[in-house]
């Protein structure tokens, strides 16, 4: 993300259990940007099921942190507009805002304010990839030349409305997965319109135009840095890979660059949101040559990624993270969303694969580089913010695919006692030291902290009085 997220480490003295008296850290609700009765009527339900008050006081701050504090609804064209930032950056990524808006779907179907907001960003993120389909990132004025400060010299095809131009395939597919999961949630397809089906069209060609069969399309990208992940090689083309039907994906959802250029999470995630754009597109458009195309492509990757995505080991196969089709393979894994760990989360296998078991326990395991244990906490971070240095996300991740109780209260632990007496999460902090940490406003990290706290409190309530 460029800068995003390496916003200088914040460093103070985390208060003691006596000095935290848990007093929300919401704004007054007269300066909250968006409010919804039915999650101010969730909040109260969920945190009378918390018995610890720690863990409780977290939710409230979290869990309605995006409504809080980073919505802004209006209208364009004739239609409602949500603009949504990622909180401490003034631009919207197409996959943060899906993210941070999806905890709050299953309420939409009886909220018509819940439901305004959804129409609004889905309309808003069918014009942002009429803008550009390879842009990860928008500014709030689509007219905008003023790109984000460490993108204005950026060597690619910029364009009005583009914060930052990095091109991942997730980006995509997060706009579907909200398209699909507002749809399964409310049965309402108002948002359904011919602006964005001509969006979904245009998906799926960029999806064919970067699996670059014919040559390597139109995409490009560099980067005057010091930071090599934030740059590709080669003109800007990146690192050769063979076309076997795999979609290319310069960068990864930290939004550092790929060294392989099929990045395996996002071509499985690619292959469900292919999917539930078929049934889409069957269901509402009456589309059925769509439709046709998403199925034909969807099978096309699966097909790939049985062949190139899976790395023999003595006790079976584990996924790669990044292939390049000529027989190279990297496993590792990064605390973004989707990675290795958090496939089953996104629909992308099954819980019980015992592909994905035994890739799981390889991530959560020194045979990772990015895996740390330290005396605050252990778990997965990523090359984004550096060695050592953990990031909540991931470990509400491992929380979210574990059916260990051991396990997942150990994860709610680490979450407790890592905020730095802030009440919130943070985008990564030092293994030994949380007080050490970065961002200390990511609106995505809160609501998915929230949105395990209510998935824990349907499913396994008795784990939230042990934390």
């Amino acid at each position: 993300m460029g800068v995003y997220g390496t916003a200088a480490l914040a460093a103070s003295r985390i208060p003691t259990a006596t000095e935290q008296n848990f007093a929300s850290k919401r704004p007054p609700p007269g300066k909250r940007k968006f409010v919804s009765q039915a999650v101010e009527e969730q909040i109260t339900q969920v945190k009378s099921r918390i018995g610890d008050p720690e863990l409780a006081w977290m939710f409230e701050n979290c869990y309605p942190n995006t409504l809080d504090t980073t919505v802004q609804v209006s209208g364009l064209a004739g239609k409602p507009d949500t603009f949504i930032i990622t909180g401490d950056i003034d631009a919207m990524w197409l996959r943060d805002s899906a993210c941070q808006v999806w905890p709050y779907l299953p309420l939409a179907k009886d909220d018509i304010h819940l439901r305004r907001l959804f129409h609004g960003l889905i309309a808003r993120q069918a014009r942002c990839i009429h803008i550009d389909p390879y842009a990860n990132a928008f500014l709030p004025d689509p007219k905008s030349t003023k790109a984000l400060v460490w993108a204005v010299d950026d060597a690619t095809d910029m364009r009005p409305g583009v914060g930052e131009r990095k091109w991942e395939v997730d980006s995509l597919c997060y706009c579907i997965r909200l398209a699909n999961g507002y749809w399964k949630a409310t049965e309402d397809a108002t948002p359904f319109d011919q602006e964005w089906a001509s969006a979904m069209r245009l998906v799926l060609s960029t999806f064919r135009e970067q699996q670059r069969k014919k040559d390597p399309g139109p995409y490009h990208f560099q980067r005057k840095t010091e930071t090599p992940t934030d740059t590709q090689a080669l003109g800007g083309f990146g690192n050769p890979a063979r076309p076997v039907g795999l979609i290319y994906s310069m960068f990864r959802p930290s939004d550092d660059a790929c060294l392989y250029s099929f990045y395996v999470p996002s071509n499985f995630f690619a292959v469900v949101s292919l999917r539930q754009l078929a049934e889409m597109a069957s269901e509402i458009l009456k589309d059925s040559a769509l439709a046709s195309d998403c199925r034909a492509l969807a099978g096309e990757v699966q097909a790939a990624l049985s062949r190139y995505a899976p790395i023999p080991l003595t006790g079976g196969d584990i996924w790669a993270f990044e292939v390049d089709g000529y027989g190279n393979q990297l496993f590792m894994d990064d605390a973004n969303i989707p990675g290795l760990l958090s496939l089953p989360y996104l629909g992308c296998c099954d819980l019980n694969d015992p592909v994905y078991q035994r890739t799981r326990r390889q991530v959560l395991s020194e045979n990772n580089p990015y895996f740390f244990k330290g005396t605050a906490a252990e778990g997965v971070g990523g090359p984004h913010e550096g060695l050592n240095m953990i990031w909540p996300m991931a470990l509400i991740a491992q929380t979210m695919t574990s059916t260990d109780d051991a396990e997942t209260l150990q994860c709610l632990r680490w979450l407790k006692t890592t905020h730095a007496g802030t009440g919130f999460m943070h985008e990564s902090f030092d293994k030994e030291n949380p007080a050490k940490f970065t961002r200390s406003w990511f609106a995505w990290a809160n609501t998915l902290f929230g949105e395990l706290i209510v998935k824990l409190s349907q499913e396994r309530p008795e784990l939230l009085n042990s934390a």
